[in-house]
């Protein structure tokens, strides 16, 4: 193996590692964009927009939640009252 060809690939092997840990330390961070210099950039992954969810989802999963919550405060209330008796 040609000494330049290995360099080349252990350089580009650094670059894929150096955005990788960029990429946590933002995520670290809280911020969702990578401050990634232009020689660095043709081997940056495309970061995926940021996943969002509809109201009417929102709220059908809060109502799904309030249920399941409602049925787990009526069995204890019933285990309680049968204690008591």
């Amino acid at each position: 193996m040609d000494i330049v060809q290995a360099l080349k690939q252990e350089e580009a092997k650094l670059h894929r590692q150096l955005t990788s840990i960029q990429g946590a330390i933002a995520a670290l961070n809280g911020s969702s964009t990578q401050a990634v210099s232009s020689s660095h950039s043709r081997t940056a992954k495309a970061a995926s927009p940021k996943r969002t969810m509809s109201a009417a989802v929102r709220a059908r999963i809060s109502q799904k939640a309030k249920a399941r919550w409602a049925k787990i405060k009526a069995e204890q209330s019933k285990s309680k009252s049968k204690k008591a008796r």
